[in-house]
């Protein structure tokens, strides 16, 4: 197989695992931030107990960030040393802030978050947990703009010719500030804190269909949902920013994720659909003109398409791109759908009724997680075939030395340790949740389990 596939495939398998962990570290941290808040608010012990818990399954899921992150920075000076050597002084920059801002932050607050318990007072262990998640805030801003960059390159010049040629930053807050990062960075937030809060709906919403920890489990639900509305709607208005971003700075990529191919028409913006790439068509259920009104708010508004761009310059593997943009689309409604359904149950009292209804908050862990990995697979494969947009392509970003075999090995070798790390996160976090917040015999719980049990006999 070709070195640059399979060391685009080893880098996509990497990071992709790696993204499990961190969006579910930034969305527990908030929901953390916000228990134990309202334990230093009213003094009940309920919350207390909660934010303990969810701190344990915190450092499980911050551990396995870490040791799933280290990787890729390995990779980009193996495979990718063209690469590094092109962006070494935009990247250094952005890696150098996040070691300084973010990582010193959050590894500095994570020993009086974990261990601290008793040892401080109330107050020191809640700034070391906003620390905390603040400093997982941070790690997210420079990750986001290094990234962001590659999208939308503005602050520096080239200098050097042909291969030896490389970026330097003659402006840092125009890098920081180039003009994707902000809309992405809001994206990647909110897509961060619906994984954290669905993981505390999943399996406070087990608990109580179980009848375990119902009082505690009740208010923490709560907690978690008015979180997972107020954000999964937010979201509406990030991807509607970045849809527009997209159709600015890199119209080739906004016209592979709605499969629009005239170079310069009208274009639908499709609810579902399948690109046919030989034959240069789009077939679906649309709004016709829609993608038009998005961005100009006029239904008969011409779109740049496909066409407009020579053949190499388009994004490959169209279909897939219009696939995962719309698999992404669709899950956030979702989102929306089932927080607006849950809040009305709440309104009406009935919420912890509807047994079917936790039943679907139990399985919808997974929603956030896919809808953030299509997400980065859109963005990614959307800005081809070009590394660093408009200046750098991938094919020649790559490493000059290395082999497709020793690609292949090392894929191989961390396919089986991350399918092995895999295996450890999920037995660890099925063991803490089996376990649960407190010893169910410290807590008189029957007369609500009681209760649980008539709901799930039909009795309520």
């Amino acid at each position: 197989m070709d070195v640059e596939v399979l060391a685009r495939l080893q880098f996509a398998f990497t990071i992709a695992f790696h993204y499990i962990y961190p969006p579910l570290s930034i969305g527990l941290g908030l929901l953390m931030v916000i228990m134990e808040g309202l334990y230093l608010r009213t003094g009940k012990k309920v919350y207390e107990t909660m934010c303990r818990f969810w701190t344990r399954i915190f450092a499980l899921t911050f551990g396995i960030g870490v040791a799933t992150g280290i990787v890729m920075e390995f990779e980009f000076g193996t495979n990718w040393a063209t690469y590094s050597r092109y962006v070494g002084d935009i990247f250094g920059s952005a890696l150098a802030a996040e070691g300084i801002f973010a990582f010193a932050l959050e590894s500095g607050f994570l020993g009086v978050l974990l261990f601290g318990w008793n040892r401080v007072s109330s107050r020191v262990h809640f700034i070391a947990t906003v620390g905390v998640f603040l400093g997982s805030m941070f790690s997210a801003i420079w990750i986001t703009v290094a990234n962001s960059w590659m999208q939308t390159p503005a602050g520096y010049h080239i200098v050097g010719e042909g291969m030896e040629a490389r970026a330097e930053i003659v402006d840092f807050w125009a890098m920081v500030f180039n003009p994707s990062s902000m809309d992405r960075l809001s994206h990647v937030w909110i897509g961060a804190f619906l994984a954290g809060t669905f993981l505390v709906l999943s399996v406070h919403a087990y608990y109580l269909i179980r009848g375990r920890y119902v009082d505690l489990s009740r208010k923490a639900f709560k907690i978690a949902l008015v979180v997972a509305t107020v954000f999964s709607l937010s979201q509406l208005f990030t991807g509607h920013r970045n849809a527009d971003m997209v159709g600015e700075h890199q119209p080739a990529k906004l016209a592979a994720m709605e499969g629009h191919w005239e170079a310069s028409a009208p274009a639908d913006l499709y609810v579902l659909g399948w690109v046919d790439e030989e034959t240069e068509t789009t077939a679906g259920l649309g709004v016709p003109g829609g993608l038009g009104f998005m961005l100009e708010q006029d239904f008969d508004a011409p779109v740049t398409g496909l066409q407009a761009f020579p053949e190499a310059d388009r994004p490959e593997r169209i279909n897939a791109i219009f696939q995962f943009y719309h698999i992404m689309v669709a899950i956030g409604m979702a989102l929306i759908g089932l927080t607006l359904a849950a809040c009305y149950f709440w309104w009406r009292g009935t919420l912890f009724k509807q047994r079917w209804l936790l039943w679907v908050f139990v399985l919808a862990v997974v929603l956030p997680q896919l809808a953030n990995q299509f997400g980065w697979y859109t963005a990614e494969m959307g800005r081809q075939p070009w590394v660093v947009y408009g200046l750098l392509r991938t094919s020649d970003a790559l490493s000059n030395t290395v082999t497709a075999n020793q690609v292949l090995f090392s894929l191989i070798g961390f396919t089986l340790i991350y399918i092995l790390l895999l295996t450890l996160f999920i037995y660890l976090l099925n063991k803490k949740i089996k376990k649960g917040p407190y010893d169910e015999s410290e807590i008189d719980d029957r007369p609500l389990q009681e209760e649980m049990a008539r709901v799930a006999g039909g009795e309520i």
